[in-house]
């Protein structure tokens, strides 16, 4: 097990109307079995110790479940990782005497409310815009009552792994939603559960999205690329047709 010194350069903002800077700092003898968040944990040990104000950023499970302890790292969202969250990020990904730079979601829908820490409600008021499915799907014994095929329900499973940490929308250059709204959108709309909701479903939520103030689509791929739970950019394309039919119903 090695350790390494590290220099970093981090954004601080004292709230969200304050205007913010870059601060250096030295975190050194960092084992690279830690975590980056445990990491930080030990430059904000630090900076108490100084007498400092620590640095503010989101964390809870510490496990990749959450998605709340999203960070941009060196330029990309969650780090140089791939698949992984920041808390799932590890210091062996760094070389000794690295400089990391680390930021929050640059982002309009995403105001950063201290230093690293963004507000992420807006996800919460584009899943509050989709609304509720009204069927009764019942409990346990009822599963196989509504046969759906093998393909389906892995795909619907895969958009419903989406933990809305976002991460696509800090990579994408007009800040767009898309791959968010549309794993959440997906997961319903392949189970027959969701079907009868589903016109008004995607229509709301898009129309949040864009009230919510962030971008549209670029085509890029970034998003996919970016993503910790490897979302594909063929539920945007569903979300495309969902929000086609949805039109030429009304």
């Amino acid at each position: 097990m090695a350790n390494i010194n590290i220099k970093l350069k981090v954004w601080r903002q004292k709230d969200s109307q304050s205007k913010g800077q870059f601060e250096a700092y030295e975190v050194k003898q960092i084992s690279t079995e830690s975590s980056f968040l445990e990491m930080m944990d030990v430059l904000n040990e630090q900076l108490i110790n100084d007498g400092n104000q620590p640095i503010s950023f989101d964390h809870d499970c510490r496990e990749g479940i959450c998605g709340m302890c999203g960070l941009y790292i060196n330029g990309r969202a969650h780090g140089p990782d791939l698949d992984v969250t920041t808390c799932q990020l590890h210091m062996r990904k760094f070389k000794d005497n690295d400089s990391i730079t680390i930021e929050p979601w640059r982002a309009g829908g995403f105001p950063v409310i201290k230093d690293l820490m963004v507000d992420r409600s807006a996800f919460d008021k584009i899943l509050q815009a989709g609304g509720f499915i009204s069927v009764n799907t019942g409990g346990v014994p009822d599963a196989n009552a509504i046969p759906i095929s093998k393909d389906d329900a892995e795909e619907a499973m895969d958009a419903a792994s989406c933990i809305g940490c976002g991460a696509c929308v800090a990579t994408c250059k007009n800040s767009s939603a898309m791959l968010f709204v549309s794993a959440k959108v997906s997961q319903l709309a392949l189970l027959p559960q969701g079907r009868i909701e589903a016109s008004r479903r995607a229509k709301n939520m898009l129309s949040a999205m864009d009230d919510l103030g962030f971008g549209n689509c670029t085509n890029t791929g970034a998003c996919e690329v970016e993503c910790p739970k490897g979302i594909s950019v063929a539920h945007i394309a569903r979300l495309n047709r969902e929000f086609l039919v949805a039109n030429l119903k009304d």
